[in-house]
C-alpha cells in the first residue's frame, strides 16, 4: 500500500513575509481566459505515473522518473477534465518523450542513459486517459512542449487562445511548458487538481511560482465551469 502522499498548499507553501513581498511587488491575479481554449496533457505515460499502489520509492525501483502516489489522483482529475473537453469539442494534445529524437539531441533533464530512453520514454499514455482519434499526441525531446516541436501550428491551426494545462511533472516539463505557452501570448490556466510531482514541496512551490507570473492555478471546479461557459458562448 502506498503512502499518502502530503502535499503542502501551494497558497502559503512561502513565509507570509516572503507571500507581502510578491503582493507588494504586483505579482499574481487571474489571467482572464479567453473563448477559445485547448487541453494540453503534459508527459502522463505509465514511465512517469508510476503503478497505482506503489509508494515513491518502489516505483522508482521500476522507472526512476516515476511519480508515485502523488499522480494518482490528479490521473482520475485529468480523465475527469478530458471528459468535458470532448463533450464541448474542444481540442486535446498531449505530449510524450520522443525516443528516437531523445537518443540523438539529447533527453529533457541530465543524468539519463542512453539505455534508458527506449523503456521510459516509449511506455505508452496511461490508459485510463488514452487519447482518441481526433486527438494528437506530440512527442518531444526537451522539458518544453514548445521546444523544437509543431505544437504553435497546431494551437494556431485551431485558433486557441487558451491553454488548460494538465500533466507532470509540476517542477519540470510542466512548469517549462507554461513559461513557453505564457512567452507565446497564451493565457494559461494550470488546473491544480491535475499536475502532479514527485517531491510534494516542489510541486506546490512551482504552482506558486507560475500563479504568480505565467498563469493561473485554477481548481478542476474552475475550469469545468470556463469549458461550460465557453459551450453556451458557441451553441
Amino acid at each position: 500500500m502506498a503512502d499518502l502522499v502530503q502535499v503542502p498548499d501551494w497558497r502559503t507553501v512561502f513565509p507570509e513575509d516572503e507571500r507581502r513581498i510578491y503582493e507588494a511587488a504586483r505579482f499574481g491575479g487571474l489571467l482572464e481566459p479567453g473563448s477559445r481554449p485547448a487541453v494540453m496533457v503534459i508527459d502522463v505515460v505509465e514511465s512517469f505515473a508510476g503503478r497505482a499502489g506503489e509508494s515513491i520509492l518502489d516505483a522508482i525501483e521500476e522507472y526512476r522518473t516515476s511519480c508515485g502516489p502523488a499522480g494518482e489522483g490528479a490521473i482520475d482529475a485529468i480523465a475527469t477534465l478530458l471528459d468535458l473537453a470532448r463533450e464541448t469539442d474542444v481540442p486535446v494534445v498531449y505530449t510524450k518523450g520522443s525516443v528516437v529524437d531523445k537518443f540523438h539531441a539529447g533527453d529533457s533533464v541530465k543524468g539519463t542513459r542512453p539505455d534508458e530512453i527506449a523503456s521510459v520514454y516509449g511506455a505508452p499514455i496511461v490508459s485510463r486517459i488514452a487519447p482518441s482519434e481526433s486527438d494528437y499526441v506530440l512527442e518531444k525531446t526537451k522539458a518544453s512542449a514548445f521546444f523544437g516541436t509543431p505544437m504553435t501550428s497546431f494551437l494556431q491551426r485551431h485558433g486557441v487562445d487558451t491553454l488548460l494545462v494538465c500533466g507532470t511533472s509540476t517542477s519540470g516539463c510542466v512548469r517549462a511548458s507554461v513559461v513557453d505557452a505564457f512567452s507565446h501570448g497564451y493565457r494559461v490556466w494550470v488546473v491544480e487538481d491535475c499536475v502532479f510531482d514527485r517531491a510534494p514541496t516542489s510541486h506546490a512551490v512551482n504552482l506558486y511560482e507560475m500563479n504568480q507570473k505565467y498563469a493561473s492555478v485554477v481548481t478542476l471546479d474552475d475550469a469545468r465551469q470556463y469549458l461550460r461557459v465557453v459551450a453556451k458562448g458557441q451553441a
